[in-house]
């Protein structure tokens, strides 16, 4: 702890010569105002989410920049499911971002089942009404933007009329003395193959609450197919270059961005274009039992023990089994379909060997959490020998860096071109891999905080299939049993 003392003091050290050089290049020798050595710096912060802003004494501060993004599109194109998406990989890497579904306010207002006339462009009170519930959101999106730290909304809708979209843009223009600027991105998904929409229906309208106790499947598809029709007959699709919008066309064949700039609004282009709505299975599983797990040590790079070596064998066995139980993924017809990703650990690989595969792939960044300078310790060693370190990361598991090594907000950093790649993926994956890189994956997919990850349970011997769909995630644990 005293070398990490003295390692912090000689950084501040360094850092205040660094200010010091800095204020005495600003202030300069010259005496003309205008020239640059007279100039005060501009920040250069390139920080997520974050600007640089001019204040009235025209010195420079950090500002939030908030971000809207308003989805377009007719019914069953996955809205809705791109929404939950991008939501969950934001929250993920640590943004505060919340969904305002129109549907949830005329559920809750008018009720759960509104016939196909009711969306009609010849309904003026069905009309007037959807745009009251749009009115009513646009109310709670600026309520929410007024509370420090919440930086993106997701205005799942169709939004589908030039006349919707202008009434949100004029909305956010008259809210900015309150809420401050607001970025905001169209984001329209398009979709003419009948496949992708008819999948779309049976999968998620017929568990639809907006169908809630209606029995007959027939008369759901009928009076949907029916509200597509009438939406159909006055959608406008987005074609005002002057906007900011990003165009998905028949679940991620193309996509067309337009005045997309920045980081945040960049990032988010990139994970659209890796989106597909193809539902596949994601299996987990912890590494087999090595020698550094007997004698309860952290890290390390031990191999399988006898009892590891024997669970290696049954998890191919396993696997081999799965094609005949996944009768919900009919393209998971045979075991050569699957990818296998392990990390490069002695113990991940020994695990994978065996089993049969269509691809396999070991990804450094599936590495387990650097614990730097308590490496090869227990917890209870570092509580004995690092009592502060032990005390601080109690009190902050997330945020929290092992002296020399990583903290899981550093994992959750390094594992996001590992999340792409898997909302990439269009065939079942099967991960092994170690626990905290376990507990990010299954935070990111069921949507968990980031205070809650280091609690959820990885157990060993087991296999977590996870089965995203529309409206979430299905999480099933299989127990292997070592003779």
């Amino acid at each position: 702890n005293s070398n990490n003392s003295n390692n912090l003091d000689n950084s501040n050290n360094s850092n205040n010569n660094t200010i010091e050089t800095i204020n005495s290049i600003s202030q300069g020798s010259h005496s003309n105002a205008s020239s640059p050595r007279n100039r005060k710096l501009k920040n250069q912060y390139l920080i997520a989410g974050v600007s640089a802003g001019k204040s009235a004494d025209h010195t420079h501060k950090l500002v939030e920049r908030r971000l809207l993004v308003v989805m377009v599109g007719l019914p069953a194109r996955g809205k809705s499911f791109i929404s939950r998406k991008l939501s969950r990989y934001l929250k993920w890497l640590g943004y505060t971002c919340n969904i305002f579904n129109l549907g949830s306010y005329r559920r809750q207002i008018l009720g759960a089942f509104q016939s196909a006339d009711f969306y009609s462009p010849d309904n003026p009170e069905g009309i007037n009404a959807r745009n009251k519930m749009a009115q009513l959101a646009l109310e709670d999106v600026t309520k929410w933007f007024t509370l420090p730290g919440n930086g993106v909304a997701i205005f799942d809708g169709t939004n589908s009329s030039n006349s919707r979209r202008q009434m949100i843009l004029s909305h956010i223009k008259s809210v900015k003395p309150l809420i401050g600027s607001v970025k905001v991105i169209f984001l329209e998904v398009i979709c003419n193959s009948m496949e992708i929409i008819e999948s779309n229906i049976l999968s998620t309208k017929l568990h639809s609450p907006d169908y809630s106790g209606v029995i007959d499947r027939e008369a759901i598809v009928k009076d949907f197919c029916k509200r597509i029709a009438n939406y159909e007959r006055s959608y406008e699709t987005l074609t005002d270059d002057l906007l900011s919008y990003i165009k998905v066309f028949d679940a991620g064949r193309q996509v067309v961005s337009n005045r997309i700039f920045g980081y945040l609004p960049t990032k988010i282009g990139f994970f659209v274009q890796n989106l597909h709505i193809v539902a596949k299975p994601i299996y987990l599983c912890l590494h087999g039992e090595n020698e550094y797990d007997v004698q309860n040590k952290l890290g390390g790079d031990s191999d399988l023990t006898e009892k590891g070596k024997k669970f290696a064998k049954s998890l191919a066995a396993f696997m081999a089994r799965i094609p005949e139980e996944e009768v919900e993924y009919p393209h998971f017809d045979s075991i050569d379909s699957l990818s296998v990703w392990s990390s490069t650990s002695h113990s991940a690989i020994e695990t994978t060997q065996n089993i049969p595969c269509a691809q396999f792939i070991k990804w450094k960044w599936l590495e387990e959490i650097n614990f730097g300078l308590c490496d090869g310790l227990s917890f209870e060693k570092i509580k004995e020998q690092m009592p502060e370190e032990y005390e601080s990361y109690i009190k902050n598991k997330i945020c929290y860096k092992f002296p020399r090594g990583e903290s899981i907000e550093d994992v959750i950093r390094r594992l996001e071109p590992v999340i792409i790649e898997l909302e990439r993926q269009r065939k079942p994956v099967l991960i092994v891999a170690h626990k905290t890189i376990l507990q990010c994956l299954v935070a990111y997919f069921t949507d968990a905080g980031l205070d809650e990850i280091s609690e959820i349970d990885i157990p060993q011997q087991t296999v977590i299939r996870l089965f995203p769909k529309a409206y979430g995630t299905v999480e099933t644990k299989f127990y292997i049993n070592v003779a």
